[in-house]
């Protein structure tokens, strides 16, 4: 099973990918990127390539690009770099995490896929498992965010019983307004460890109350930053 280093938990910064005024991806802001999250804000966990970084909107390659980049500037600054690997298809995804695995990264996300949707529980945990599969000794994250990609299924739902299925499974990233989802998804988990981190910035006070380990966000908190790290 996957054991990451550290749990990750706390303020974890959603990236921006940085452009060009002519649409290329800007890659020498990144290094000063990762020095503002650390020495200004205090914040040493990344998303890479998620909503906030339109990482959908990226070619393979420019993803790929951007993922080397992230870990390479981030070596020895940044405490985890979780890399955003979901896409519309199953073998770009693979490829995707075999990437992030190859270049050292702490562990990947996969959102559900949202052109032909899983039509029920079974069908998306099939699907994921086949991308974690892709890099087993990586954490593994469900990036839940029903209201981009349209599957309803309930994360409740679909974290009964998915360490049995996808051994390296460490968490959700629950990017959802519905807070008896996320409350459950908490009380019917605390004794495995899972790490419950909120994406709704404006929810997030609530989800801390119910028990959220940590955020994912594109607004950075300092005094949250400050008190996590306590």
């Amino acid at each position: 099973m996957a054991s990451p280093k550290k749990k990750l938990q706390g303020l974890v910064a959603a990236t921006i990918t940085p452009m060009t005024e002519h649409g290329e991806i800007n890659f020498s802001v990144i290094g000063r990127y990762v020095d503002y999250l650390v020495e200004e804000q205090g914040v040493k966990n990344v998303f890479v390539n998620g909503t906030t970084g339109e990482g959908l909107s990226l070619s393979i390659s420019e993803r790929c690009r951007v993922a080397e980049e992230w870990v390479t500037k981030g070596r020895n600054k940044l405490d985890q770099i979780v890399i955003h690997v979901g896409a519309l298809s199953l073998k770009e995804s693979q490829e995707l995490a075999q990437h992030a695995a190859e270049i050292g990264a702490d562990g990947i996300a996969v959102i559900a896929p949202f052109f032909l949707k899983p039509w029920n529980k079974d069908a998306l945990i099939n699907f994921l498992k086949e991308v974690a599969a892709a890099a087993p000794a990586l954490p593994f994250y469900y990036y839940h965010i029903p209201a981009l990609t349209g599957v309803k299924i309930r994360a409740e739902e679909l974290l009964d019983g998915i360490q049995d299925k996808i051994p390296s499974f460490q968490g959700l990233k629950f990017s959802d307004t519905d807070l008896l989802d996320f409350g459950q998804c908490v009380d019917q988990n605390r004794q495995r460890q899972f790490a419950f981190l909120f994406g709704v910035d404006e929810q997030l006070l609530s989800a801390l109350v119910m028990g959220a380990t940590g955020a994912v966000g594109s607004f950075v908190f300092r005094d949250l930053s400050t008190s996590w790290s306590n």
